[in-house]
C-alpha cells in the first residue's frame, strides 16, 4: 500500500513540485530513524538494509546523471543498479543470528568495500567496463527502463533469491526485503525526485516491519501462537461492563514434563493451544504463562459461557496425544516411515476455573484472582471439571 500511494503521489503533476522539495527531507527522516530504531531494537539486519538503501539513495543524488558531472553519475547510477539488489538479497538470507556469524561479516565486508570498487570503475584504465555496466537494453525502442541490462539482471535474480528466502522462512522481515527490493527497482527506473522517495519509501517499509514484528513478540506466544498475558492485560483494558473470564490450566503437566521431557510439554502445550483456538461463543484465548491458559468471554455472563468451556473440556479430554518419536526425522520425507518402537499415547486433561463480575466497576485482576481460586478448587477436588468461582 505504501509503494502504491507514492506511485499514485507521483504521478500527480498537481503535487509534483512538493514532492521534488520535500523528498530530500523525506529521505534523511526516514533514514536516519530507521537507523536509530534498528540499533535500539537490535536489529542489525534492518539497520544494515537501510543503510545500503540510503547509501544507494545518496550516491544518485551527489552524482547526477546529468549537467557537468554526467559522465560520473553513469558509472555510479550503473553501479548501483547492480550492486543495490545482490546487497538486499544477501541480508535477506542472512538473519539476525547470523549477522554476527563469518557469513554475516563477508556480506558487510563486501558492502563497506563497494564506495571502493565504484571509485576504481571511474578510473580511465577501467572505462571499458564502466562502460559494459552502462550498456542498456530496449530493442523496442519504447524506453520502458533506464536501468542498464546488468542491472536489470542483477534485479530479476534478486528477486528471486528473496522470493526463494520468504518461501523459505516466511516473516514480516522477509516480506519487508522482497518490497524493499520492488521499491529500489522502481526507484531507480524512474527521475532523480522519484528515486529518492521510492528507496526512502522501501526504507520507511522496513520500518514498519520492525514495528510489527516487536508488536508481535510483545502481545504473541511463540511457542502456541496464542495472544500473550500482555495482550490479555490490554484486552482487559477495554472490556464490556458484563464479561467473563475462564482460567484452564493442564493436569498433571509437571509430571509429564518429569517423565517426558519438556520437548512433549512443548507439544502438549501446541495441542491445547490449537484446541483453544476453536473456542465458540467468542471466547478469545491467550496464553496466560506456564501451563495455564485463559479465555475471555466479552459480553457473556458465566452462565451462558459454560456450554462452551465444557464442550472445550470434553473435546480436549477425548483427545489422545501421541508423543512424536525419538528416530522422527527432522524433515519431512516423501514417503511416511514407521517409527520404530511403540510410541506412547498420553490421554490430557484440564481445569478450568470461571469468573464474571459480581458487580458494576470490579477491576479485571479481581476476576481474574476469582477465576484462579475456583481453578484451584477444580483441581483439589478431582481435576478435568469446571469450577465456577463464589
Amino acid at each position: 500500500m505504501l509503494l502504491l500511494g507514492v506511485t499514485v503521489i507521483l504521478q500527480s503533476a498537481s503535487i509534483r513540485e512538493a514532492v521534488e522539495t520535500s523528498a530530500p527531507v523525506y529521505s534523511w527522516v526516514i533514514f536516519c530513524a530507521g537507523i536509530l530504531l534498528g540499533w535500539r531494537f537490535k536489529r542489525i539486519q534492518l539497520a544494515v538494509a537501510l543503510g545500503v538503501l540510503f547509501a544507494a539513495e545518496r550516491a544518485i543524488a551527489y552524482f547526477p546523471a546529468a549537467g557537468p558531472s554526467a559522465p560520473v553519475g553513469r558509472v555510479v547510477y550503473a553501479a548501483v543498479a547492480l550492486l543495490l539488489p545482490f546487497d538486499l538479497a544477501a541480508i535477506a538470507w542472512l538473519s539476525e543470528r547470523t549477522m554476527w556469524t563469518w557469513a554475516g561479516r563477508l556480506v558487510e565486508g563486501a558492502i563497506l568495500i563497494q564506495p571502493l570498487a565504484i571509485a576504481l570503475l571511474l578510473r580511465p584504465e577501467l572505462a571499458s567496463v564502466a562502460q559494459a555496466l552502462q550498456h542498456g537494453i530496449d530493442p523496442s525502442g519504447l524506453h520502458v527502463t533506464k536501468i542498464p541490462a546488468i542491472g536489470l539482471l542483477a534485479f530479476l535474480v534478486a528477486i528471486a533469491l528473496t522470493a526463494l528466502r520468504f518461501v523459505v522462512r516466511r516473516t514480516v522481515i522477509q516480506a519487508s526485503l522482497a518490497w524493499a527490493l520492488l521499491a529500489a527497482l522502481l526507484g531507480l527506473n524512474g527521475d532523480r525526485a522519484a528515486t529518492t522517495v521510492y528507496l526512502a519509501t522501501g526504507g520507511l517499509v522496513l520500518i514498519v516491519s520492525l514495528i510489527e514484528t516487536s508488536h508481535r513478540m510483545a502481545f504473541s506466544d511463540e511457542l502456541t501462537g496464542l495472544p500473550s498475558r500482555r495482550a490479555l492485560t490490554d484486552a482487559l483494558m477495554r472490556l464490556p461492563e458484563h464479561y467473563t473470564i475462564a482460567m484452564i490450566d493442564i493436569d498433571h503437566f509437571k509430571q509429564l514434563n518429569d517423565e517426558f521431557g519438556h520437548a512433549a510439554g512443548d507439544q502438549v502445550l501446541r495441542l491445547i493451544g490449537s484446541t483453544l483456538t476453536r473456542t465458540e461463543g467468542g471466547g478469545r484465548p491467550f496464553r496466560y504463562g506456564g501451563e495455564e491458559f485463559a479465555v475471555l468471554f466479552p459480553g457473556k455472563s458465566a452462565a451462558e459461557a459454560l456450554p462452551y468451556l465444557e464442550d472445550l473440556r470434553e473435546t480436549i479430554e477425548a483427545s489422545s496425544f501421541t508423543l512424536r518419536g525419538r528416530d522422527r526425522p527432522k524433515l519431512r520425507p516423501e514417503k511416511p516411515v514407521r517409527s520404530i518402537g511403540r510410541r506412547p499415547t498420553l490421554a490430557i486433561t484440564v481445569s478450568i476455573g470461571v469468573a464474571e463480575p459480581d458487580e458494576p466497576g470490579v477491576e479485571p485482576d479481581e476476576v481474574i484472582r476469582a477465576a484462579d481460586q475456583a481453578l484451584y478448587e477444580a483441581k483439589h477436588t478431582g481435576r478435568n471439571r469446571i469450577c465456577l468461582a463464589e
